[in-house]
């Protein structure tokens, strides 16, 4: 029902018009229903002039005789005077304002017989003398709500009564009805009469709502109702460019503090992150299209996406009555919860897979009161960054709870990228200032490759996906905007990017997709001749960029590591080491190439084939000391003092490419702590200025949570070198230290292999100048979309041999040829290794200190 409007009234003459100017309005809403026997229900208000409402026939009957009640509503306006009137009495001088009836549904048995219900709704303010409007009412039991302090209190009674059949009356019959609790609807603030202004109406109180506040009245009218259907509290799939399906919740415009969607459109809350877009109805899907929309490879890959699947599972089998055990998701559990929450996630797919059996998709509509646009804000979807607004009413400044919540970062709708874009194509916007990526104009920094900016958010995925390859060697996601469901791999050998259809189609034009696909082969465009596609520029010099953008992409400050001066040559003293996960010895291998002196190389290593190694190719020099968890400071201050301290721990549970991996603090990723440790024992003592260096490496693909943990603890930033720029494969790492001039230019020497032919056996021919990461897996040998063995011998397609792998690496050929291993076995030492020329270029400065 629409609230009465309040004008401006006409002043009146007398002393009243200088002792108020605001007029106290009174409503009273009387629903009435007549007997049988003619009784009049409002037998007193017979003083009262008002005018009746034509009769609104209501369904049903309340009598055996069939017959059919009419209700009748009566509005009165009444206001009090000055000079003690009562309210009911003033009302003879007001006019009546007439509504339409109420519907009320239902109706209660007593002694047999019906009872139609009545709703008197009587709104009363006290004088400034203490008179009661309401004195006419003294008889009709009814609890009074809590008053709210205003210019007058105010007070809201609310009176179910019902007639009976043996002539009761209206009012009698209010004695034995319970009273329901209404909090008072405030009244607007009334203007002064000679004002040309209309005052600013409050704002609402809070209204309890069990243990939840919700800010706000009804709104006067409902959201999304083109019939397009995808109401409010629907879950659904919804498909924005450059990502797979995602789950979200459809929202009401209040939640956004935005304007009502407009038709055909719904704003949309996804799962995961919490963030808002207006989606059109085209481009949604229900929620029971699971099978249809699920991306296994983007839940294997992204951790958001297989937040917001347990999340909206999670959701729907609440709806469904499905009893999974409630928990909140998150990356970093112990070991069992990790193992417990991915067994109901996976019990959850398979429950959705199979079609939310036994209730299906009827089972998965919200319930009525998610339906309500002022329920609470699903705080269980929520960042901790991105949390949700109130509620406010239409047209008024928004509300802050008691409670303050941080507000949602940013809120890109679908269609901004492409508006953007348009501007730019007419020259109306520099598309410096857009992320190229996303849309967003929260930009930060400049996009490495191509000619554009990028936002902090998209950054981060940047550093994340940038070196994260697929098992057909490619890139998992787009280059540009390191998403996408389709994208396009570039037919080059030597090149293992792709790009996803949409930013193809947005940024080069409008069927470039199509026709690159219809090309074959399809060189990209960091590949091409050219630099200049359509809005794809690609960087001169993105070579120089991507390589500070790893170096420079960090959001910690650091003091600069101590520097030592070198040390004179006649005082130069062989090196002592400690190598901590040291695998094959790659670290003694390489301090030998550079011809540097070893007086101590103490190991830490527990793979048996990696110990052989070492102990056959370095004979008696390496000391192994067994698992590093075992060290003590005993032990280092025994076979110490170190001069330098070398390592990287296992990366199963950091690489992002592991969708099982448990992270830095969990499984093999806590022996970084344990590097720690005894990076910490080995320091010099204070008043000891002997120069001391430390290295540890580890993969660039890793979260950047990670990366944030890892450099906080050793207090520095890494650098990223990538052993292409050396060798003959890809492998970009991340290596901490404060080895001197870690972050000089990468600088192949003469007798390094950069191409994958200077590594083969004779009678082989090379199908690819360099090949992608080699890792423990036996098919990260294969290369390419087709998944191509990358050497040819006697015209067939042949994998690389141990000899050719080793070259790869820069290891002496039948370097892990020992124990009678196999090819697989060796492939697995090699995968773990280091690359020789990457570790000469950061210890080539330690000639400076040591004696050679």
């Amino acid at each position: 029902m629409h609230p009465p409007t309040h004008t401006q009234r006409p002043k009146r003459d007398g002393d009243q018009q200088t002792q108020r100017h605001v007029w106290e309005k009174k409503v009273r809403l009387v629903q009435m229903s007549d007997t049988m026997d003619h009784q009049s229900a409002v037998g007193s208000q017979e003083d009262e002039p008002a005018m009746i409402l034509p009769t609104i026939p209501i369904g049903g009957s309340r009598d055996k005789a069939g017959k059919k009640f009419e209700k009748k509503v009566r509005l009165v306006q009444m206001s009090d005077t000055m000079d003690h009137q009562s309210a009911v009495g003033s009302q003879e001088d007001e006019p009546a304002m007439i509504l339409p009836t109420i519907p009320i549904g239902g109706s209660r048995d007593k002694a047999g017989k019906k009872f139609e219900k009545k709703v008197h709704l009587v709104l009363m303010s006290d004088t400034m003398d203490g008179q009661s409007a309401v004195g006419s009412q003294e008889d009709e039991p009814a609890m009074i709500l809590p008053t709210i302090p205003q210019q007058q209190q105010k007070k809201v009674r609310l009176v179910l009564m019902s007639d009976t059949m043996d002539d009761q009356s209206a009012v009698g019959s209010q004695e034995d009805e319970p009273a329901m609790i209404l909090p008072a609807i405030p009244q607007q603030q009334h203007t002064d009469p000679a004002s040309p202004t209309v005052a600013t109406t409050p704002e609402p109180p809070p209204v309890a709502c069990g243990e939840k506040v919700l800010t706000g009245i009804a709104p006067i009218h409902q959201e999304y109702q083109d019939g397009l259907g995808y109401g409010i509290g629907e879950l659904v799939w919804g498909k924005l460019r450059g990502f797979s399906w995602w789950p979200g919740r459809i929202v009401s415009c209040w939640i956004t503090n935005r304007g009502p969607a407009a038709e055909g459109t719904r704003w949309v809350m996804w799962f995961g992150d919490g963030k808002l877009s207006m989606m059109c109805v085209e481009k949604l899907l229900p929620l029971s299209a699971f099978s249809k929309t699920f991306h296994q490879p983007t839940y294997n890959k992204q951790p958001v996406y297989r937040k917001a699947i347990f999340q909206v599972l999670l959701t729907g089998g609440l709806r469904a009555g499905k009893p999974f055990p409630h928990c909140e998701y998150t990356n970093y559990t112990p070991e069992g919860k990790m193992e417990e929450n991915e067994t109901q996630a996976q019990q959850m797919i398979k429950w959705a897979s199979t079609g939310f059996l036994p209730s299906g998709p009827k089972g998965l509509e919200p319930p009525p009161a998610e339906r309500n646009p002022y329920t609470e804000v699903y705080p269980e979807m929520w960042e901790p960054e991105a949390a949700s607004y109130t509620a406010p009413p239409p047209a008024k400044k928004p509300r802050k709870n008691s409670v303050e919540k941080t507000k949602i970062k940013e809120i890109i709708d679908e269609g901004t990228r492409e508006r953007l874009m348009l501007e730019v194509k007419q020259k109306c916007r520099n598309i410096e200032d857009i992320c190229i990526s996303c849309g967003s104009l929260n930009v930060t920094l400049e996009h490495p490759l191509f000619v554009g900016a990028m936002c902090q958010s998209c950054k981060n995925s940047f550093l994340e996906c940038a070196y994260q390859y697929d098992e057909d060697g490619y890139q998992s996601f787009c280059t540009i905007c390191c998403g996408g469901r389709q994208v396009l791999m570039c037919g080059n050998n030597n090149c293992c990017r792709c790009y996803c259809v949409e930013c193809v189609d947005l940024l080069v034009g409008t069927g470039c997709a199509q026709a690159a696909i219809s090309e074959d082969p399809w060189n990209c465009y960091m590949c091409c001749s050219r630099s200049v596609f359509g809005l794809l520029r690609r960087r001169d010099d993105w070579t120089s960029r991507l390589q500070l953008f790893f170096a420079n992409n960090h959001d910690q400050d650091f003091e600069p590591p101590a520097l030592y001066s070198p040390v004179a040559p006649e005082k130069r003293q062989p090196i002592r080491v400690l190598s901590l996960f040291d695998g094959i010895a790659t670290g003694l291998l390489v301090l030998k190439d550079l011809g540097i002196q070893v007086d101590r190389y103490v190991a830490s290593e527990v793979c048996e084939d990696s110990i052989t190694v070492g102990m056959v190719r370095h004979f008696e020099r390496i000391t192994y000391v067994g698992d590093i968890r075992n060290i003590t400071r005993k032990h280092i201050q025994e076979w110490g003092p170190f001069d330098l301290v070398i390592g990287g721990s296992p990366c199963n549970d950091l690489s992002i490419v592991n969708p099982a991996r448990k992270g830095l603090f969990e499984g093999t990723g806590r022996l970084f702590f344990e590097f720690y440790r005894l990076l910490h024992e080995a320091r010099p003592k204070e008043g000891d200025d002997r120069p001391f260096f430390w290295l540890f490496e580890n993969v660039v693909a890793m979260g950047v949570s990670d990366k944030k943990d890892i450099s906080r603890f050793l207090e520095c930033n890494p650098v990223m070198i990538d052993a292409k720029e050396v060798s003959a494969a890809h492998r970009a790492r991340y290596f901490w230290g404060n080895l001197p001039g870690m972050n000089r230019p990468l600088t192949a020497m003469v007798n390094d292999k950069l191409d994958l032919q200077d590594c083969l056996e004779h009678g082989r021919t090379a199908k690819f100048n360099k090949v992608r990461t080699i890792t423990t897996r036996s098919n990260s040998i294969k290369q390419g979309k087709d998944q191509h063995y990358p050497v040819y011998m006697n015209n067939k397609e042949d994998i690389l041999w141990c000899t050719e792998m080793e070259r790869v690496f820069g290891f002496p050929v039948h370097y892990t040829d020992v124990s009678n291993m196999s090819r697989l076995a060796r492939q697995r030492l090699l995968g773990r290794s280091w690359s020789v020329p990457v570790i000469r270029h950061l210890f080539a400065p330690l000639k400076e200190y040591f004696a050679c």
